[in-house]
């Protein structure tokens, strides 16, 4: 590979830019939805130290997607199944953390074991098995994108209805029981909240990134932030950023969208994290 070539990996599209961008403008949709629902669940994932939980729903949910692929089903829908099954065992099985995280260990490697068998047996367009590890967010369809807002309706309005009670469990989930809290239906009802969240981003994103922004963006705004309505907020900014700057600067070349987005949240991490180690010297300074 030469420079020639890199350049037009990177740039090869920016002649016909305006055309191409109005071909995926349901992508930039997706992405900004995605980025939105992803930076707001993906606060309280990292307030309940739950990142690890999320990639092993990805993997159950890139398992259903396989077998949904291998059988000629709609593979949005084999995700969400694997996706919410992942979410119930978890959030059923794992009240205690301990429990969880060896839950998790067991479920990620079978799932990521299915999925592999059932796309080695798929005689079909490779480029469909490739999507499932790393997304296909440029070629999002216009039923597509209604299945995406309608999710990400049923996940915010979730959030808004057990908000209150899912943020107390979230920073003190002893004092919450103490409280009179369910705290076991409040855990499995943001469960499967999130299994519908991690199912759509393994769509659009894939099953090997889909913490980019489901984790990275909250992970960045609680450096900068903590406020509790702050954190929200700035993680769906930077959610967002993320995935519409991704689609955005992938369109002009030839690469895949997914390593844009992941390298736009890890800037956005990094960057916050400076700042808030800057900010934390200047508060023990004075």
């Amino acid at each position: 590979m030469n420079w020639d070539d890199i350049g037009n990996a990177l740039f090869g599209g920016a002649a016909q830019y305006g055309a191409i961008l109005a071909l995926v403008q349901n992508s930039v949709w997706a992405g900004a939805l995605l980025g939105i629902v992803g930076g707001l669940i993906g606060v309280f994932v990292m307030q309940r130290d739950m990142a690890f939980a999320v990639h092993g729903i990805s993997e159950l949910s890139f398992a259903g997607a396989a077998a949904a692929l291998l059988l000629g089903f709609d593979v949005v829908t084999g995700s969400i199944v694997g996706s919410v099954i992942a979410a119930a065992l978890i959030g059923w099985l794992g009240a205690r953390a301990r429990d969880r995280n060896s839950i998790i260990g067991v479920l990620m490697p079978f799932g990521l074991g299915l999925g592999i068998l059932f796309l080695s047996l798929y005689s079909g367009r490779s480029a469909n098995r490739f999507s499932l590890l790393t997304g296909q967010i440029v070629s999002v369809q216009s039923g597509q994108l209604g299945v995406l807002a309608g999710i990400s309706a049923v996940v915010l309005v979730g959030l808004l209805l057990i908000w209150r009670p899912l943020r107390f469990d979230s920073l003190d989930p002893q004092s919450a029981a103490a409280r009179g809290v369910p705290t076991a239906w409040v855990s499995l009802i943001f469960m499967l909240l999130l299994g519908l969240v991690v199912a759509v981003a393994v769509h659009i994103i894939g099953a090997l990134l889909v913490m980019a922004l489901l984790v990275t963006p909250a992970a960045a705004a609680m450096r900068v932030s903590t406020g509790p309505v702050a954190v929200p907020l700035l993680a769906a900014l930077f959610g967002v950023v993320s995935a519409v700057g991704g689609i955005l600067l992938a369109i002009a070349g030839t690469l895949p969208v997914s390593p844009y987005i992941t390298t736009i949240s890890f800037l956005i991490y990094l960057v916050c994290r400076l700042i808030g180690a800057r900010r934390d010297r200047i508060t023990r300074a004075a």
